[in-house]
């Protein structure tokens, strides 16, 4: 996989033909992904990775070019290729999280105070692999974000069959007591 995503960068991030030799990207990688995992601070990075303004920079870069959306769909489309993408079970869910800073996408949370806050919906695979992510407020409803959350896969969902069959499973934060007309998942064969 990483030679598909070191083509990705050389393509999006080449580098310059002239100055400073960057950093090679795998490194960089390295560094987002364990920083990405532990949550910890930028200049909390262990030693055995590049400096941490220096990964924050390419992180930025990478983030302004439109390198990760790049990166999850030629990842995704790679493993829906090797039959590796279990459509016939997938679940969505939203989490909200606190927006200290402010952003395009708060509202003010429901659960903390009314605070400044957003929301998260996510689709993903049987295995758990990550197809979609829709970002809004915090005071946006779970059923609001779901039609979003669906257009918003990253490859073309194939689409369901009798023999290929496709649930989706949701928790009791997706039940309407009124039904819409016409429901996000009304294509879907269960």
């Amino acid at each position: 996989m990483w030679d598909l995503v070191h083509s990705l960068i050389i393509e999006f991030d080449p580098p310059k033909p002239r100055g400073r030799k960057p950093v090679p990207p795998r490194p960089i990688l390295d560094a987002l992904i364990f920083r990405l995992r532990s949550g910890c601070q930028w200049n909390q990075l262990p030693k055995e990775f590049p400096d941490d303004s220096t990964v924050h920079r390419r992180f930025q870069r990478w983030r302004a070019l439109g390198l990760f959306d790049r990166v999850w769909a030629t990842l995704v489309e790679h493993c829906d290729a090797l039959d590796e993408v279990q459509w016939e079970w997938q679940a969505a869910d939203g989490a909200m999280g606190k927006a200290r800073l402010g952003g395009d996408q708060i509202g003010p949370n429901p659960t903390d105070r009314a605070k400044p806050g957003t929301k998260r919906s996510i689709l993903v695979d049987g295995q758990g692999g990550p197809l979609s992510i829709v970002a809004a407020g915090a005071n946006v409803h779970d059923t609001k974000l779901l039609r979003a959350t669906l257009e918003a896969i990253i490859v073309e969902r194939p689409v369901p069959t009798e023999q290929k069959p496709q649930n989706l499973c949701l928790d009791k934060g997706y039940d309407m007591t009124i039904r819409p007309a016409e429901p996000p998942w009304k294509d879907w064969v269960t």
